[in-house]
């Protein structure tokens, strides 16, 4: 073994640890061995970043854009709402469900397709008295199991085609993958909706009681001898969080602000509307002086006589300033300051009857990942009051204001419904709501699914390469405008594409240092002993192990090289052992870190990290048992 082999070795074996431990994301594990590597020699620094020119790199980033694409202009929309039932029972729902799902991500970003029907697999659930991980799980396998019908279906089909043009071979056609992805989709999908749904614990979805929400939403005036009269909310808010308590609204002259200002200034007369734990209600009141309104409305005509206590204390505001030294002038300007802060508040306010409450998943892409409530300034932004998180159907207990959000977090906010579909966007998170997000356009819907079908068609026939065709529709797509320019880029789920381009060259440094032969190797002389059926299974079997605790697409670049490797070694076609790749680097079931559709629905679900393997486990076998009969008659060795 050579030094140069020895510290691909070593810097490949910390990144695999690394992204098995987690802490670090995916391109950023990826982007540190990519400089090792070339801090060690073992890659030129004029080739470091060449793998941002790959054209998998290019296919997967356009691919992504189309797929958004026909999200936004409601095609897909249509399209589900053709082909899934309204009315019919279990197995003709989930069937028709899951098919739907599988049929899209064969053509579309999987995780895409995936957040598109999750709102109908919850009405679904809803509809058939199931619980939700019942049609969740079933989903989500079935978007992963159709990502492999086609090159464009999933990252990791896309690498192990630009591994098989560096052979010299040129890349799979779009539709290389059909004939065993196919198989393996239909027989999977089968098997979970005869069967395999029944295997999914039956978990409750964290529900809105299950949120730790508190037992009591209560009113509390602010009387004129309370220690909160002349506070500023974000002073009172210092105090509540002490108590584990919120406040989620403030009435005054009877307008209701449901996110008030932090800036505010509390007045006597006040009406706080908060929400907290019957425990924390004594310590809340007893410390600021508060006083429950249902209570104080025994009194006689408390709140004629609170409304005159509150008059006098704004003029004693004014009279502080003037007192201190200030200006005419100053009082004008601050008094013109907080007239427009209550119009700011009065705008976001609205009747209680458009206000409402949604449920959100948090996508594992979703830009508030690792960020508070606090952080993410949801009342000064967008109006809103994050009132609940339950985090893998268990109640959390961290204060919601600090809390910091993770991927699958299943969020209850509070607010106009407008805004809460503006977070909802903005943010990267899935509504779990009956309300449609995407206001469908016909005209742009039948462009949209034009123009991936005239992208498709560019590749499949090979009238151009894949990363030209699909350039040339994601032009087209912004000059049809079926998607926003300014969405464009947001598109693009980036720590896949940086990933995907650092891992390239790194993998190019593995063979060109003997290093994915030396592997190949070692697997067939210790444990295949030359047998290259064995030696296709156990390529197999690593690829799905890895997949289940790495990303997918890290997995398929890991493994192309040894695949390639094992294939030389023998001295048969590399093409069967691509392909247990591909399919392999799919099949993550076992795990909820294995893929995001399987994190997408940890929080909805109510599921635990250990629930997956039940469905997953015997599915993973069924893909093993009908997979390798199928790449030895299709790619023979």
């Amino acid at each position: 073994m050579t030094q140069d082999q020895l510290l691909i070795l070593l810097i490949l074996s910390v990144t695999v640890a690394m992204f098995l431990h987690g802490r670090w994301r995916h391109d950023m594990v990826a982007a540190g061995a990519l400089l090792a590597c070339v801090l060690a020699g073992l890659i030129p620094p004029q080739e470091a970043f060449a793998g941002f020119a790959h054209p998998a790199v290019v296919t997967v980033a356009c691919v992504l854009v189309l797929s958004r694409g026909l999200q936004v202009s409601g095609a897909v929309d249509a399209l589900a709402a053709r082909l899934l039932p309204a009315r019919a029972g279990i197995l003709l729902s989930l069937t028709a469900l899951v098919g739907v799902g599988a049929l899209l991500s064969g053509f579309m970003n999987n995780v895409g397709a995936m957040a598109l029907l999750m709102p109908v697999a919850m009405q679904l659930a809803a509809r058939l008295a199931l619980p939700p991980g019942r049609v969740l799980m079933p989903l989500a396998f079935g978007t992963i199991l159709g990502g492999m019908t086609t090159m464009i279906g999933t990252p990791p089909n896309l690498i192990v085609s630009g591994f098989r043009a560096q052979t010299g071979a040129g890349s799979f056609a779009m539709f290389d993958f059909t004939p065993i992805g196919l198989a393996v989709a239909v027989t999977g999908t089968l098997f979970i909706v005869l069967l395999g749904w029944r295997l999914v614990p039956a978990r409750e979805k964290a529900s809105t009681e299950g949120f730790e929400t508190g037992a009591y939403v209560t009113e509390v005036r602010v009387v004129p001898d309370s220690k909160a009269a002349g506070m500023y909310l974000r002073e009172i808010e210092v105090r509540l969080d002490e108590a584990g308590a919120q406040i989620i609204g403030l009435m005054r002259n009877e307008v209701r602000m449901t996110a008030p200002q932090s800036s505010r200034k509390v007045l006597a007369g006040d009406i706080l509307v908060i929400e907290a734990d019957v425990e924390a209600l004594p310590e809340m009141l007893s410390t600021l002086g508060l006083r429950l309104e249902e209570a104080g409305s025994s009194r006689e005509d408390p709140a004629q006589q609170d409304g005159e206590d509150a008059q006098p204390q704004g003029g004693h505001d004014e009279d502080e300033n003037k007192g201190t030294g200030g200006s005419p002038d100053e009082g004008e300007s601050g008094a013109h300051q907080a007239q427009e802060e209550q119009e700011k508040d009065t705008a976001r306010s609205t009747a209680d009857a458009e206000i409402t409450l949604m449920e959100l998943v948090v996508r594992p892409e979703a830009v508030l990942i690792g960020r508070s409530a606090r952080e993410l300034s949801l009342r000064t932004r967008y109006g809103l009051n994050l009132l609940a998180v339950s985090r893998s159907g268990n109640r959390s207990k961290s204060r919601l204001r600090t809390l910091k959000i993770q991927a699958g977090d299943l969020l209850l906010m509070q607010g106009p419904l407008e805004a809460l579909t503006e977070f909802a966007a903005d943010s990267g998170c899935v509504p779990l709501a009956e309300r449609e997000l995407r206001i469908p356009d016909r005209r742009k819907a039948w462009t949209a699914g034009a123009i991936m079908l005239f992208a498709v068609g560019g590749a499949a026939l090979g009238l151009l390469p894949a990363a030209i065709s699909f350039a040339l529709g994601v032009l087209a797509s912004m000059a049809f405008r079926t998607l926003p320019l300014r969405s464009v880029y947001e598109s693009i789920d980036w720590p896949v594409i940086v990933l995907l381009a650092a891992l390239i060259p790194v993998a190019g440094a593995m063979e060109a240092t003997g290093t994915a032969e030396l592997i190949a190797h070692a697997l067939l002389d210790e444990v295949a002993q030359g047998n290259a059926i064995v030696a296709l299974t156990l390529v197999l079997l690593v690829t799905m192990f890895l997949s289940d605790l790495m990303n997918n697409a890290a997995t398929a670049a890991v493994m192309c090289p040894i695949a390639i490797g094992t294939a030389t070694a023998l001295g048969v076609s590399a093409d069967a052992f691509l392909m247990a790749v591909a399919i392999g680097a799919s099949c993550a079931f076992l795990t909820p870190i294995g893929h995001q559709n399987n994190t997408l629905i940890l929080g909805p679900g109510g599921f635990r990290f250990g629930d997956y393997w039940r469905l997953g486990l015997p599915l993973e076998v069924l893909v093993v048992a009908v997979s390798i009969p199928l790449l030895v008659l299709v790619w023979p060795l």
